[in-house]
């Protein structure tokens, strides 16, 4: 199909939903009000909905105190069951397929159920509105007249008491519609190979060759893959390869780490890069605008938003908010209710809100990974701009990095310690270290009181792992590929010690 007649297309498919996004940007409260309510309609003659009584729900005020909060661990056994066949417990019908996740912070496996609504109107909607603002933004792209390499999770498909689970890639892979196989590549063959290290070889045979105007897939993996095409073809830029590349779609992970080797790598001011903010939970959010690191949260994809202060999390004042009592620029953890069954879920997750009107937000970290051993309340978002920064003054590139504290033993101060594998290394590490330490205190107050006067934390220890050791790592734990990375941030020193074992 000529790409004008394709750009026409997207353009009617653009107006007519920019009518709908139109309305959750005015009337966001009643959009998301209005949800919840047909949620729960829904679902009222399911067991879930029978055990609270859905059907008597009149009022926000009474499904906050009705419903509890819940984790993956308190929900786990209604999942199985599901898994095993039974229907009609937590959503009406048959759930069919479930994302498999290890977490990220957890390495016993997840099974999130993956409804046919939330397969259609969550993850599918989203794909389409991402290219759809991408284009309105872009109106000369010239996207369609190649094919986008995708890249998806290692692991195959499983067929178990009829219901499958796989990564969530696999899973939106397998039931694409037939002709996005062909504005794809590699193929759903290669797609859904299962063995990593065999499978990034194949996606570098086939796609060497394509015309790719865009990529799409998780940063700290598709670097891996792009360094191999160049590799393989002997070139220092992705251009060289694929002349018409034109956007990066990217989220998974924090893109802060990687950005100066993309550019490097991609070095065209005009190419573009799109965050989007998606789980196997649910799709929540998507870059808009050009040039920003600002994604608007969508609010009509089935999805109904609360949250819970960090500065509150997991005390006896902890509070639940609805979307209507959100502030800027507080974290919040990331409380879901969707069209696939799960109800008041705590995703993991931390938001911070840029913008009220509309909603805006920065993912700014994990419930889990943080540093808190000594008060001093260190969320990645801090780790990593303040990386960025130093990075950016001593001309260092990082590709992994994982940081755990020194517990005080006796009269020794506690610390803060850090494995971090360089692409570039700084030429000098005290300056480094001595740098970093200065931008974790001005990004975060916590963390320069305890660092006054070494008062409680001594200035942090930082060791350069050996090439590939975030790999190995992860390749020794069966975790490559997909959505699996290695913990940023931890408050016990599990992950530190092994990867520090392995450091030789």
């Amino acid at each position: 199909m000529p790409i004008p007649i394709v750009n026409s297309i997207a353009s009617w498919f653009l107006k007519k939903r920019f009518h709908q996004i139109e309305l959750f940007l005015k009337y966001p409260h009643d959009v998301q009000n209005e949800l919840l309510f047909g949620l729960l309609k829904t679902a009222k003659d399911t067991e879930i909905g029978k055990t609270y009584d859905f059907a008597s729900i009149k009022s926000y005020e009474d499904f906050n105190q009705r419903l509890p909060v819940v984790n993956y661990e308190v929900i786990q056994p209604q999942i199985e069951r599901s898994r095993l066949g039974e229907q009609n417990i937590f959503w009406p019908g048959t759930i069919k397929w479930f994302a498999k996740s290890s977490g990220t912070t957890n390495a016993k496996s997840k099974f999130i159920p993956v409804s046919t609504a939330s397969l259609e109107e969550c993850h599918y909607a989203a794909g389409k509105d991402l290219l759809c603002m991408y284009l309105n933004n872009n109106p000369e792209s010239q996207l369609f007249t190649g094919k986008s390499l995708r890249l998806g999770g290692s692991k195959e498909l499983y067929k178990e008491n009829g219901t499958v689970f796989g990564d969530l890639s696999a899973i939106l892979i397998d039931n694409m519609p037939f002709w996005a196989e062909f504005s794809s590549t590699p193929s759903s063959k290669v797609s859904l190979m299962s063995e990593w290290e065999t499978k990034m070889q194949a996606i570098v045979d086939e796609t060497i060759n394509e015309n790719v105007t865009s990529l799409a897939g998780v940063p700290s993996w598709m670097l891996v893959l792009l360094n191999n095409v160049l590799e393989e073809t002997g070139k220092d830029s992705l251009f060289d390869i694929w002349p018409n590349l034109e956007v990066y779609f990217h989220g998974g992970v924090s893109f802060n780490p990687y950005i100066e080797q993309y550019r490097s790598i991609l070095p065209k001011k005009s190419f573009k890069y799109y965050e989007i903010y998606n789980a196997s939970e649910g799709f929540f959010a998507i870059q808009d605008q050009n040039y920003s690191g600002d994604l608007l949260l969508m609010l009509d994809y089935g999805i109904f938003y609360e949250f819970i202060p960090m500065d509150a999390y997991g005390t006896k004042e902890q509070k639940v908010i609805p979307l209507s009592e959100v502030k800027l620029n507080t974290n919040y953890a990331v409380i879901i209710t969707t069209n696939a069954g799960l109800w008041r879920y705590k995703i993991g997750d931390t938001v911070r809100f840029v913008s009220l009107n509309p909603y805006r937000i920065k993912v700014s970290g994990r419930t889990k990974h943080h540093i808190n051993a000594f008060g001093e309340e260190l969320i990645i978002e801090n780790a990593e701009d303040a990386l960025k920064k130093v990075c950016k003054r001593t001309g260092a590139e990082i590709v992994d990095y994982t940081a755990a504290p020194i517990f005080m033993k006796g009269k020794e101060k506690g610390a803060h310690e850090w494995l971090i594998e360089f692409k570039t290394p700084p030429e000098n590490f005290n300056y480094f270290s001595e740098l970093f330490d200065n931008a974790l205190k001005a990004l975060n107050s916590d963390y320069e009181a305890k660092r006054y006067n070494n008062m409680t934390l001594n200035k942090p220890t930082i060791h350069q792992a050996r090439h590939n050791l975030f790999y190995d790592w992860l390749k020794q734990n069966d975790k490559l590929g997909g959505q699996h990375k290695v913990p940023r941030l931890s408050n016990t020193r599990d992950y530190i010690d092994e990867l520090l074992s392995l450091n030789s």
